[in-house]
């Protein structure tokens, strides 16, 4: 129930537009202070979580580790997506909340 709730609201910021997605441009968005919440697949590849978690670190965003390439993709209604970066605070503290108490995989933080 947890995770199809959290998909579900990645799919409501999507629609609103509040969402971006790829790594150079998530990564850009952090840089500018736009991004209030980072989302890494679980199997992205460890340069990559590396280094999106290197920038979040640096300008103190959240960063959380969850869902497949292809449960984010589907999620937000495109192809696989390994990072998503949300840019409105509301959305992102809503994620954060149905993150709190899942048991698949600890916060990068």
């Amino acid at each position: 129930m947890m995770k199809n709730n959290f998909y579900n609201n990645l799919g409501m910021a999507m629609r609103a537009g509040k969402l971006i997605t790829g790594e150079e441009s998530v990564i850009d968005a952090v840089r500018r202070g736009e991004a209030k919440l980072v989302i890494v697949a679980t199997d992205a590849a460890l340069n990559t979580s590396k280094k999106v978690g290197d920038k979040c670190s640096t300008y103190q965003v959240p960063l959380h580790q969850y869902g497949s390439r292809e449960q984010l993709g589907a999620s937000i209604g495109k192809e696989s997506r390994v990072v998503i970066a949300v840019t409105d605070s509301g959305f992102a503290k809503m994620l954060k909340k149905s993150l709190e108490n899942r048991t698949e995989v600890d916060s990068i933080e």
